[in-house]
């Protein structure tokens, strides 16, 4: 019986099978943020030597990756790239996602939306039937914190602050659970809507491409279905 630590090394050891066919000298990688994605920037760092170089969603794996001898590109300096890497706290058949337990959701998705393809690296216990037993991470600007915490209230759910935590923009989180998300796309879309939202962890409008799902008997690949 593999353990979860061992689930998610073998989904960021497919993610560097998956992308091998993508690299080149001129590539720049988007690369997430996670304890999955750690073992994805390990393992990048033997084929450094293939690509340009990354741009991160975070300032942790920013940190992780110079640590690794992978050159870091501000996004601003990036007009393209073939595939962003990243992880999630719940994804479900149809590729929707919930992402932002680290923190880093906004960042995650303006990297992601440079990107041609975002492949998703999960073990088996993040594949859900649907979105919500996860608490809803949503971004907020401070000022606006109370104002949008009873909007998400009248919405269903319960926010609460993530205590002593900002982010890498300066923001806070509202952590909402209860939340019932028949329709994430559509959700997605109202929260994002609220006044003084920054982003949501909804990865719904634009979910993944691929989701590699590691799990007991291998890794699994699901692809987004068309529309």
């Amino acid at each position: 019986m593999l353990d979860q630590t061992q689930l998610k090394h073998n989904a960021a050891q497919a993610a560097i099978q998956y992308i091998q066919p993508l690299l080149g000298p001129d590539v720049v990688l988007g690369v997430g943020t996670g304890s999955t994605v750690d073992l994805f920037i390990d393992a990048l760092e033997a084929h450094k030597a293939l690509f340009r170089g990354a741009a991160s969603s975070s300032e942790r794996s920013a940190v992780r990756l110079r640590a690794r001898g992978i050159t870091v590109f501000d996004l601003n300096e990036v007009s393209a790239m073939p595939v962003y890497v990243d992880g999630a706290d719940e994804i479900d058949a149809q590729l929707n996602m919930i992402k932002g337990g680290g923190g880093a959701l906004t960042r995650e998705k303006i990297v992601a939306s440079v990107a041609g393809q975002f492949v998703c690296i999960v073990d088996e216990s993040k594949l859900v039937a649907g979105l919500g037993r996860f608490p809803l991470p949503v971004e907020v600007i401070p000022m606006a914190r109370e104002a949008v915490a009873r909007r998400l209230t009248e919405l269903g759910g319960r926010p609460v602050l993530r205590d002593g935590f900002v982010t890498d923009n300066g923001c806070q989180i509202l952590d909402v659970a209860g939340l019932r998300i028949p329709d994430p796309a559509d959700l997605e879309a109202r929260v994002n809507n609220i006044p003084g939202v920054v982003c949501c962890g909804l990865f719904a409008l634009d979910g993944a491409d691929v989701a590699l799902i590691s799990t007991q008997d291998g890794v699994r690949r699901i692809d987004r279905q068309p529309a």
